[in-house]
């Protein structure tokens, strides 16, 4: 199957995930993960009619920048952003999904200063807590999303988060449940700079669970562009 078949299949997958749970399929979007896949392939993916792309590495971002490999949809960054390179990426993207450090969102938000913007963020949550990922713990999202009003020049929109790799369905249930809780937390405060609008979570394995959870935005890079080979800008 081509891209163009893939993303209308996902799109139906997650309607009929979104009915079961008696929630309305538009209310979720759907982020191809465009990482180690050329300009051609995003450009047929923005084609197909996915929301909006994720990047995960500053070098692809760049290079399908200078491409104009995302016209027609907004993009986002969705890996490990070092401190280093935020002045690639800030401006460059509608939204950074994996603010993981208070470092982190102290240079995006001096970098975004700089340039005289505001810069979307979302805060990146260890919801497995494992130690080979990023990410805030989930004990530790309250007291940073309460320390948001001393950047004037960052957004918070909402949390992300990569659970544990799930062999079969209903594994991670629990952590998106725990992700869900989180954002309903933060939502009952009153904080500055804070939007819980999105809630990224969900891959190509386990979006259904994931929306069932009360996801609004799921991640899926398999699922449209196949196994990924090899790298390429």
């Amino acid at each position: 199957m081509g891209i163009a078949e893939n993303v209308a299949r996902i799109r139906e997958q997650m309607a009929q995930a979104a009915i079961a749970c008696g929630r309305d399929p538009k209310s979720i979007a759907l982020c191809a993960a465009t990482k180690m896949n050329d300009a051609d392939a995003v450009r047929q993916a923005i084609a197909a009619g996915v929301d909006c792309c994720g990047e995960n590495r500053v070098q692809e971002l760049t290079a399908k920048l200078a491409q104009n490999a995302y016209a027609g949809a907004p993009v986002h960054f969705i890996g490990h952003l070092q401190t280093n390179k935020v002045r690639q990426v800030v401006g460059k993207v509608d939204l950074i999904q994996s603010v993981d450090s208070l470092r982190l969102l102290q240079a995006i938000d001096k970098e975004a200063a700089r340039q005289g913007i505001v810069q979307d963020i979302l805060l990146e949550v260890n919801i497995g807590e494992e130690a080979s990922k990023s990410g805030f713990a989930a004990g530790d999202i309250l007291p940073m999303v309460e320390k948001a009003g001393q950047f004037s020049n960052i957004c918070i929109k909402g949390l992300m988060a990569i659970p544990p790799i799930s062999h079969n369905s209903g594994e991670n249930l629990n952590y998106f449940q725990k992700l869900f809780q989180i954002s309903v937390d933060i939502t009952g405060k009153k904080y500055d700079n804070v939007k819980v609008d999105c809630l990224s979570m969900g891959m190509s394995g386990d979006f259904a669970d994931a929306i069932a959870s009360g996801s609004t935005m799921i991640r899926v890079g398999t699922g449209i562009f196949g196994v990924r080979n090899s790298v390429k800008a």
